[in-house]
């Protein structure tokens, strides 16, 4: 398999995929499980989802390894078996989508605030992230994607245990501007690239956050930042809403792909659907990009 950099300088833009905890809630997962038990609990359900993707038109899928950090881990059932975790749930996406899709492996933010604010230290970080990222890496993923980050301060942890852990693997960073076009920490798009672009990363950009509108302001902001690595674009399918006791997210998959498909117009170059987006969504995206009809 070609390496991220390469794929994405031979196609232009990459179609990534969409949600994961949505997704398993439609597929059936108990309220209060998190994703990441089905990787044991239930692997033929996590290897489907990655199918489905990858036949809606997704080059890339990213692991069900988002919440597997040992810190995250630590009180739940899972304790203890971080490493395993985020091997199995490489190795999972690797059988199921084969050698032609990208498996980028999932990092999500340990859960805790930074010192001062909260117990989470320097030192625990990097051990966190960095047996996160070897075991990862030794599942055979090709990309490692730092994805909802909110703290500056974590993501760079965590891009310091990486290169001291896999030095090899090239790196992503998502955060997620969850108060329109700032982080819950007050980190804007300007502010991001000045601090991680420096840093030699594969990508950088959002993933997650509130509406579309939000999601166009903040890649405008991307832009006017002069961001020179490939923009990440992974939004959610609009802001859910409560409707006769369910969650749902407005955006159709055509609704969707019409708005996201304009991102790459305005530059960014992976896109692809955070929380209440379907194989349909990406689907509809991918054929929006030109890239394969609808299934």
């Amino acid at each position: 398999m070609p390496s991220f950099t390469d794929v994405l300088a031979e196609r232009g833009v990459l179609v990534a995929d969409g949600a994961t905890g949505t997704n398993y809630q439609d597929m059936g997962i108990e309220p209060g499980v998190a994703p990441e038990e089905w990787v044991f609990d239930a692997p033929e359900r996590v290897a489907e989802l990655h199918r489905r993707f990858a036949q809606a038109g997704s080059d890339l899928v990213l692991t069900c390894s988002f919440g597997a950090s040992p810190v995250r881990l630590e009180d739940g059932p899972l304790a203890g078996r971080a490493r395993d975790l985020n091997a199995r749930a490489a190795s999972i996406a690797r059988e199921a989508v084969g050698e032609d899709t990208l498996v980028a492996g999932s990092i999500g933010p340990t859960g805790q605030l930074a010192e001062p604010y909260g117990p989470l230290s320097r030192e625990t970080a990097i051990a966190a992230f960095g047996e996160q990222a070897r075991a990862l890496a030794d599942g055979g993923v090709d990309v490692l994607v730092l994805e909802t980050f909110f703290a500056l301060d974590e993501a760079l942890w965590a891009l310091e245990a990486i290169g001291d852990a896999s030095p090899q693997l090239p790196v992503v960073v998502a955060f997620s501007f969850d108060q329109g076009t700032r982080t819950m920490m007050g980190l804007s798009p300007a502010q991001a690239v000045a601090a991680v672009e420096p840093l030699g990363v594969a990508a950088l950009g959002a993933n997650c956050g509130r509406s579309l509108d939000d999601t166009a302001a903040l890649v405008a902001e991307f832009v006017a930042a002069e961001i020179s690595v490939p923009l990440w674009v992974k939004p959610n399918a609009g802001v859910p809403q409560v409707v006769q006791g369910e969650v749902r997210y407005p955006e159709d998959p055509e609704s969707f792909a019409a708005r996201v498909s304009r991102f790459a117009e305005q530059g960014a170059q992976v896109l692809g659907g955070c929380c209440g987006s379907t194989p349909e969504h990406v689907a509809a995206l991918a054929t929006a990009l030109g890239r394969v009809p609808a299934r």
